[in-house]
């Protein structure tokens, strides 16, 4: 069972990051989860050394409190369970990682400003994390389908998307959907891509009778990827299509107007073909609507080292 009790989200206190916090909200209500802030480097950092505990700690405070202003009434402020504090890296999609495992997160939630596919080598710090991160991530972008009120964090998650290749990454996909679907009383969208026939066989009915028998196995085990007791009360929708699968899950994304696309990722791997090659890249900088890549959980996947500054608000 997917357990979401503590939830890392990471600011740069800029409006986009913002727009993270505002899911990270709601989110943490729904779980009714701890929520953790935490700013990366940059001047606010540098400004923390310079005084005395008290002051770093009322600094922070008020750094934090003004942000989750924006998204929370006076009664739910009172009732949110969080924290917030400040790392001092040179590297802020390590420092991310670091903290998660190191404060035991079940989720991160953060906001990519979308580099073009062009600038691939360049990276950014959400893909960063999404690769290396201890447990999973949820990516916001802007000119995004919202599914998170702008005050008050209540959320309105019409319909979930997992892609669904059989694998156990997948399979993790699957698990944080169903829990999505059935936290916030969405439909579930199971997707399965096959590849595209190659037409290499000498005849064209054998291969049109594999390709009828590979539809059919794909769609015996959609049917089977949520029986019984785990999809009581969740509306499942399954689809099989044909071709690329980036393609064909951002085509289907759109045209069934999704809230939140689930995909499974190993990480692993950060030459060409990771940058260039990895379905879940892709669907980061061009899906319409904000995507959760599935990870397993590794708390000590990473460690938070001496040069991480935390001072807690």
């Amino acid at each position: 069972m997917i357990k979401v009790e503590r939830i890392l989200c990471p600011l740069d206190m800029t409006k986009e990051s913002e727009e993270a916090l505002r899911y990270a909200v709601g989110l943490a209500r729904g779980y009714g989860a701890k929520l953790m802030l935490c700013h990366c480097g940059g001047q606010t950092a540098a400004a923390t050394q310079n005084g005395d505990g008290a002051e770093v700690a009322r600094r922070v405070e008020t750094i934090f409190e003004d942000a989750l202003a924006h998204h929370l009434g006076a009664s739910d402020f009172s009732t949110l369970d969080w924290e917030g504090f400040i790392l001092d890296a040179d590297d802020p999609g390590a420092a991310i990682t670091r903290e998660a495992a190191a404060r035991g997160a079940d989720l991160i939630v953060m906001r990519s400003r979308r580099r073009p596919l062009s600038a691939a080598l360049l990276g950014s710090t959400a893909e960063t994390v999404c690769r290396t991160a201890p447990c999973s991530v949820l990516v916001t972008h802007a000119r995004e389908r919202e599914w998170v009120g702008f005050s008050a964090g209540d959320t309105d998650l019409g319909r979930v998307l997992v892609a669904h290749d059989f694998s156990d990454r997948s399979e993790l996909a699957l698990q944080y959907g169903l829990s999505f679907a059935r936290k916030f009383g969405a439909e579930l969208h199971l997707l399965h891509v096959l590849p595209e026939p190659v037409g290499e066989a000498p005849e064209l009915a054998w291969v049109a009778g594999t390709a009828r028998s590979l539809y059919h196995d794909a769609t015996r085990r959609l049917e089977e990827s949520v029986t019984g007791e785990e999809g009581r009360g969740v509306r499942v929708v399954r689809a099989v299509l044909t071709g690329k699968p980036y393609e064909e899950v951002l085509a289907y994304a759109a045209e069934h107007e999704i809230d939140l696309i689930c995909l499974g990722s190993d990480g692993v791997g950060h030459g060409l073909l990771a940058l260039f090659g990895s379905n879940a890249d892709r669907v980061l900088r061009l899906a319409p609507c904000p995507t959760l890549i599935a990870r397993p959980y590794k708390p000590s996947a990473s460690r938070a080292d001496d040069s991480v500054h935390r001072p807690a608000a």
